[in-house]
C-alpha cells in the first residue's frame, strides 16, 4: 500500500471533500468547505517528494521533474478515487486529492431544481453549468449524464481532464476519455468526438478559444453539448464567451449565443443549517426570444432583470435561490449571506453580526480599490 493510502483513508472516513498535502504544514482535510489539520507533524519537502513519487508512473515523473503540473485521477489501496493535482512551489512539491463518490449521484440527490432533468432532453445546443473551483460543476454534470444514460438511447462522448466519475454504460453508450492520456487538448477532443457519430459531447472546461469555438460548432451541428466555465454567473458568462473569441467573429458568436445556447447553470455550495454539509444553490438562464435579444443587442446588463421575472420557465436569480433556500430552512443563513450579491436583503437573517460588518468593510474596501 502506498503511504500516502493512509491520509486518503483517514480523510474518507472523516467525510472530507479533499486532502491537502504541502510542505511546511501536515496534512490538512477539506471539510464542508473549511480546511483543518490533522494530527500529524509538519511534512518535510523529502518526506512529501516520496510520497508522491510512490504513485506516479514514470512518465508522470518526467513531465513532474520538467516543472508540469500534473492531473490525474487515482485509485487507492482501499478503493476509493480521487482526482489529484501534483504541483511544485517554494518550498516543495504540494498535491489536492478531491475525493470522488463511487456511484454517480442521481439529480433528485443533488436536489437540484427539477428543470435541469429537461435540459437533459434537449436534442442539441450548448448547455453550461458553471461556478468557481469547488463548486460540484462536475458533480451535477455527471448527475446530468447518468439521466440520460439511464432516460435516452445515446452515443454519450465524455472529455474530461482527468475522468472523475465513471459512467458504465446503461441505456447508452458512454465513451469517457482523458486529456494527456487518450488525448492533447480539449479542442482536437471535439474535433474528433464530431467524427465518432455522437448524440451528447460533454467538453470537461471551456478553457481556450479554439475549444469554446469547437464546442459551439458541434452545438450548431446537431449534438448537444454540455461544458464548465469558471464564470460566477448568467451574465458573466456570455460575456466571457463573446470576449474568448477574435473581434471579427463578436457578430457570430452572439448570433451563436442567441439560438443555440440552451441554458446557464450558475451554482454555489452553501453549509446546510447544522454546518455539517453543503447544498448545491443554482442561479439558472433558460435562454428566450427576450435573452437571445438581449445578446444581440449588447444588452446583457438587463439580464438579471430577465431571470428574477422567469421564474415560470425555470430561471432564478442566485439571491432568488439563496432567500428560497434560507426561507426553506435547507442552508445557513450566515455562509447564505456570503454569496448575496444585494446583501442589504439578507441581513436580517443574519446572527454572526461581526460578518455583516466585515464583509461590508470588505465591499468597501474594494470599491475604494477599484
Amino acid at each position: 500500500m502506498a503511504r500516502i493510502d493512509a491520509f486518503l483513508k483517514l480523510g474518507l472516513a472523516q467525510g472530507c471533500s479533499d486532502v491537502h498535502l504541502a510542505v511546511g504544514v501536515p496534512p490538512m482535510l477539506r471539510m464542508n468547505g473549511d480546511l483543518m489539520p490533522i494530527k500529524f507533524r509538519q511534512l518535510t519537502d523529502t518526506e512529501l517528494e516520496t510520497y508522491i513519487l510512490e504513485i506516479l508512473t514514470k512518465n508522470q515523473q518526467e513531465k513532474l521533474s520538467k516543472g508540469h503540473d500534473l492531473d490525474f485521477s487515482y485509485v487507492g489501496d482501499e478503493g476509493g478515487r480521487f482526482r489529484v493535482n501534483v504541483f511544485r512551489k517554494q518550498t516543495g512539491y504540494g498535491a489536492v486529492f478531491r475525493h470522488i463518490p463511487g456511484e454517480v449521484p442521481t439529480l433528485e440527490q443533488l436536489h437540484v431544481p427539477p428543470i435541469l432533468a429537461n435540459f437533459c432532453d434537449y436534442h442539441q445546443g450548448m448547455v453550461l453549468v458553471t461556478g468557481s473551483t469547488g463548486t460540484g460543476k462536475s458533480t451535477t454534470l455527471a448527475a446530468m449524464i447518468n439521466h440520460i444514460n439511464e432516460t435516452r438511447n445515446l452515443n454519450i462522448i465524455s472529455l474530461e481532464d482527468p475522468i472523475e466519475f465513471v459512467h458504465p454504460s446503461k441505456k447508452c453508450q458512454v465513451i469517457q476519455r482523458e486529456l494527456g492520456t487518450h488525448l492533447t487538448s480539449f479542442a482536437d477532443g471535439v474535433r474528433s468526438a464530431m467524427r465518432e457519430d455522437p448524440d451528447v459531447i460533454l467538453v470537461g472546461e471551456l478553457r481556450d478559444a479554439e475549444t469554446i469555438s469547437m464546442a459551439m460548432t458541434a452545438a450548431e451541428t446537431g449534438h448537444l453539448v454540455l461544458g464548465t466555465l469558471h464564470t460566477t454567473g448568467a451574465v458573466k458568462t456570455v460575456d466571457r464567451i463573446i470576449d474568448a473569441l477574435p473581434g471579427e467573429l463578436r457578430e457570430q458568436t452572439k448570433a451563436f449565443l442567441s439560438m443555440s445556447l440552451k441554458a446557464v447553470v450558475t451554482q454555489v455550495l452553501v453549509k446546510t443549517p447544522d454546518r455539517r454539509g453543503r447544498r448545491a444553490i443554482l442561479e439558472i438562464l433558460v435562454n428566450n426570444r427576450a435573452i437571445s435579444k438581449l445578446i444581440t443587442t449588447d444588452q446583457t446588463h438587463q439580464i438579471p432583470s430577465q431571470l428574477q421575472t422567469g421564474k415560470d420557465i425555470g430561471m432564478q436569480l442566485m439571491d432568488q435561490a439563496l432567500l428560497d433556500a434560507i426561507n426553506a430552512k435547507q442552508v445557513d443563513p450566515d455562509d447564505a449571506y456570503r454569496f448575496a450579491t444585494d446583501k442589504k436583503k439578507f441581513s436580517r437573517f443574519v446572527t454572526d453580526t461581526d460578518l455583516v460588518r466585515v464583509l461590508n468593510v470588505s465591499d468597501s474596501e474594494r470599491r475604494l480599490n477599484g
